[in-house]
């Protein structure tokens, strides 16, 4: 079984479309008295070496701020395929976004489950202007519970992706009627959800089978339990290989380079 697992990994491309390089050559800022561990771009090689990563979204977590040095590096490192997922104040300059978007960052990252104050206010005024601007996309940390009152808000943006499936069973219908509506859904953070991944899984694509885009979640920061190889069967088995394949891979491509 162990080697008909590993012919499976093996043959199926993967965009790993949430990952993060915590390099700590650059700036950390504790989030609620956290930092994390180092996992530099040779650790990420290194853990991924026996999947078929393709490309990935390297994404800037609450511990990095607003800080791009760190991300520009590892976009140079990690080389073609891999774009940027960024966090940006809402005075930041067009320029600066053109600038961040000719070195690979695709997306602004809306951190409600350990943003500030300021977050919503954020998504209301940035999302539609990088988008304008650069065609970025607008990703959410949140717990679906809370996607109801905002579900006008986010309907009405030109395109958003959930991390982490939503988290919660609380507001799961309510992510999938954001998912009928065109919002992508990350397939990842498995360990930090509090229902049965492979139902959510199935019922995600059923709604909506472009919608789902797979990811390791390295190094997993905060997870109750971090990303298992086996969660890769665990997709394969949930949706069955043909659709496993878009969603390891030709989702994510879609969601990120939309022009390809």
């Amino acid at each position: 079984m162990a080697e008909l697992n590993l012919n499976r990994r093996a043959h199926l491309p993967i965009f790993d479309s949430h990952m993060h390089i915590i390099d700590p050559r650059f700036p950390l800022v504790a989030n609620q008295g956290y930092l994390p561990e180092t996992f530099t771009v040779e650790d990420y090689r290194a853990r991924t070496a026996q999947f078929p990563i393709i490309g990935g979204a390297v994404v800037s977590g609450s511990f990095q701020g607003e800080d791009q040095t760190y991300l520009i590096d590892a976009l140079e490192r990690l080389g073609p395929g891999f774009v940027g997922v960024t966090q940006l104040p809402v005075t930041v300059p067009d320029q600066e976004i053109l600038q961040l978007h000719a070195a690979g960052v695709r997306a602004v990252r809306f951190n409600f489950r350990r943003g500030g104050a300021d977050v919503l206010e954020k998504l209301e005024t940035l999302a539609r202007r990088v988008y304008d601007l650069a065609a970025w996309h607008a990703e959410l940390y949140i717990d679906s519970k809370y996607l109801a009152e905002l579900a006008p808000l986010l309907t009405s943006l030109p395109r958003v992706c959930i991390d982490h499936l939503g988290l919660s069973q609380a507001g799961f219908n309510d992510l999938l009627h954001l998912v009928e509506r065109g919002a992508y859904v990350k397939a990842t953070g498995f360990g930090r959800v509090d229902f049965d991944v492979p139902q959510a899984l199935k019922a995600i694509a059923a709604v909506n089978p472009a919608a789902l885009v797979f990811a390791t979640d390295f190094p997993c920061p905060r997870a109750p339990r971090p990303f298992q190889d086996s969660d890769v069967e665990l997709v394969i088995d949930a949706l069955g290989e043909s659709l496993a394949r878009h969603v390891f891979s030709e989702n994510a491509i879609a969601l990120y380079h939309p022009d390809i």
